[in-house]
């Protein structure tokens, strides 16, 4: 499976006592290869399970990959960030549209369908996602 990793899924996977970790390790049995992410995402899923440590293990365990650097993709960014300023979106948000972009056989792991519904990728396609069930 190919797969670009939002913070939700990382904190869930990590995470025993959330309430989407079986989802998550589901997920996580089924990889052949490291999810792409950025380090907008990483720096957010260290903030949530509250340990740089485990969120760096991630990189090291080979879960992930660190896929982006936003200097190469900042005009990019910017104009995401115009386009969805009503919906006041998170640079981690921004970074995994973008990545939808460059990675378009990708599905964006999440438990964050609501925005991630919202946001397009090239401006009008939807994003490939996968959700926990009845999210």
């Amino acid at each position: 499976m190919k797969g670009i990793a939002d913070t939700g899924f990382l904190v869930a996977f990590a995470n025993a006592n959330d309430r989407h970790h079986r989802w998550a390790t589901q997920i996580a049995v089924d990889l052949t290869e490291p999810l792409l992410t950025c380090e907008a995402v990483l720096a957010e899923t260290a903030f949530h399970l509250e340990s740089a440590a485990v969120a760096l293990a991630m990189i090291n365990e080979e879960l992930i990959a660190l896929s982006f650097n936003c200097r190469e993709n900042l005009v990019h960014l910017e104009r995401l960030a115009a386009r969805y300023a009503d919906q006041n979106p998170d640079l981690a948000d921004l970074c995994l549209v973008r990545m939808s972009e460059l990675f378009p056989k990708h599905s964006v792991i999440t438990i964050d369908r609501t925005d991630f519904n919202i946001y397009r990728r090239n401006k009008r396609e939807a994003i490939a996602l996968l959700c926990p069930p009845g999210r």
